[in-house]
């Protein structure tokens, strides 16, 4: 079997947000980051691609990323990790909930953190946590340098840039994030967001309407 970083996701719940399946195909070890809900078709993706989730990583802690955190857990007891400048936005998911309408129960306990820099494994593929804050204090994307992929979660879209109204964001922060620590990856590198389509690093310094107004 040929040592592939294989990535999935789909796009679930009322925020249209795209969750992802995340794994190392030599090892079959796999990670669900942001299960936002459609938990059952998730883990259907995950066995479909060959993956066990061993680990459930958050990009940041706001409603839309988290509303299938309890199903996940209860299917597969899976540690969930997430960065500490984020927990207080975590453990006021029952609150972000009340403003959107959509009721939620207090979020299982996290069972550790991330780390700005912090080095991991996913099988056989190194994986590095960016802190990229702007969209929320503890927002971190998930970088694969060998197969030249981010999961960016809320900060970077295709055309656009995340939120920076909702409380802990900032526009300043933001755009700091995105000159300094995403363009800088490299303009062939995969952005997998946390909504909408893929896109590339190229694709939105050169044509992202925010993006070009920092050059």
């Amino acid at each position: 079997m040929s040592n592939e970083l294989e990535i999935g996701f789909l796009t679930v719940g009322a925020f249209a947000e795209n969750s992802y399946i995340v794994g190392c195909t030599s090892t079959g070890s796999g990670v669900l980051i942001d299960p936002g809900g459609e938990v059952p078709s998730l883990l259907e993706s995950a066995n479909d691609m060959g993956l066990r989730i061993e680990a459930i990583w958050l990009t940041h802690a706001h409603l839309d990323h988290v509303l299938g955190l309890h199903e996940a857990v209860a299917a597969t007891g899976a540690p969930i990790f997430l960065h500490p400048d984020d927990r207080r936005l975590y453990d006021a998911v029952p609150e972000q909930g009340t403003a959107f309408g959509f009721p939620v129960d207090p979020l299982p306990e996290p069972d550790g953190t991330f780390e700005s820099g912090e080095k991991r494994q996913l099988g056989e593929h190194a994986v590095e946590v960016l802190h990229v804050p702007g969209h929320s204090p503890g927002h971190v994307a998930f970088w694969f340098p060998e197969s030249r992929a981010v999961i960016a979660g809320d900060v970077l879209f295709a055309g656009s840039i995340g939120r920076t109204d909702l409380p802990g964001g900032s526009y300043e922060t933001l755009m700091r994030t995105i000159r300094e620590v995403l363009i800088p990856l490299g303009d062939d590198v995969r952005v997998f967001p946390g909504h909408g389509p893929p896109t590339t690093v190229e694709a939105e310094r050169t044509s992202n309407p925010f993006v070009l107004g920092e050059y």
